[in-house]
């Protein structure tokens, strides 16, 4: 029998529901694994410094941020993998041009195109950010993460002509005009990868939950993986598993198939 060592948990569609809570049986869920010696990390596009109030609420002290790009352990620094400049000034250009607005992440402020556009005002409501800045081109060596915002469908080919990255529609009502930017070699996939080997933990061992194409690699990744029920449509090939929905205890009953939660 497999003994499972850490579990990683997008956020939102998988940890929050869109009504911006938590779950009761998530919550003893995640208390039952953490009494019971599995390290829980909190593996997200957001950045990491506007987590804090959630990782105190479920007593989680590890994590990957900025989709994969930052990753930190019980406080400690694992790795930190900024965005080519060359390529964020290639992007601001592209975004400037067609008018999309951008959101972009270093490792302690978020930096707005334009931060009072009504777009990136509903934007910085629905995901609580506080620490924000208008942009000028002295972050461009800072970036670990970025967001397009006011983007159709259309407008994805515009920026995947790099071949180095792709688009990844944000799954969160109200949100689908936003476009995560991932790189193929920096994603939630290689933050686990490297904390995996990090704490030494055969990759049997991990267990990973997910809702959105930007869950794609770490699902992928991980020995055990769950979409979730409410997830992207084209995610739930990449996981092993589908469990419910997040207002649905989707987390709860994906461990408890495993046989870790009562």
């Amino acid at each position: 029998m497999i003994e499972y060592k850490v579990l990683f948990l997008d956020i939102d569609g998988t940890l929050l529901t869109p009504d911006d809570t938590i779950e009761e049986s998530t919550k003893a869920a995640i208390s039952q694994v953490q009494a019971n010696g599995l390290e829980v990390f909190l593996a997200t596009g957001r950045p990491l410094h506007e987590i804090d109030e959630l990782a105190k609420e479920l007593n989680i002290r590890s994590f990957i941020g900025y989709n994969g790009a930052y990753a930190t352990y019980q406080g400690e620094d694992i790795f930190q993998e900024p965005m080519d400049p060359m390529l964020v000034e290639h992007f601001m250009k592209i975004a400037s041009e067609h008018h999309h607005e951008v959101v972009l992440y270093t490792n302690n402020k978020n930096v707005f195109t334009n931060k009072d556009a009504p777009v990136m005002k509903e934007f910085i409501k629905m995901f609580h950010l506080q620490k924000n800045e208008s942009y000028s081109p002295s972050f461009n060596n800072e970036v670990l993460g970025m967001t397009l915002v006011n983007m159709k469908k259309d407008d994805v080919r515009l920026y995947e002509k790099e071949t180095s990255i792709h688009l990844s529609q944000v799954n969160v009502d109200g949100m689908r005009h936003c476009y995560d930017v991932i790189r193929d070699k920096i994603n939630k996939g290689y933050g686990i990868q490297m904390v995996l080997k990090r704490l030494g933990i055969p990759r049997e061992c991990s267990i990973a939950f997910g809702d959105g194409m930007n869950d794609k690699e770490m699902l992928q990744i991980a020995g055990e993986s769950f979409a979730m029920g409410n997830g992207h449509p084209d995610i739930f090939q990449y996981a092993k598993h589908k469990t419910t929905e997040v207002t649905d205890s989707g987390i709860y009953n994906g461990l408890k198939m495993l046989g870790l939660v009562d």
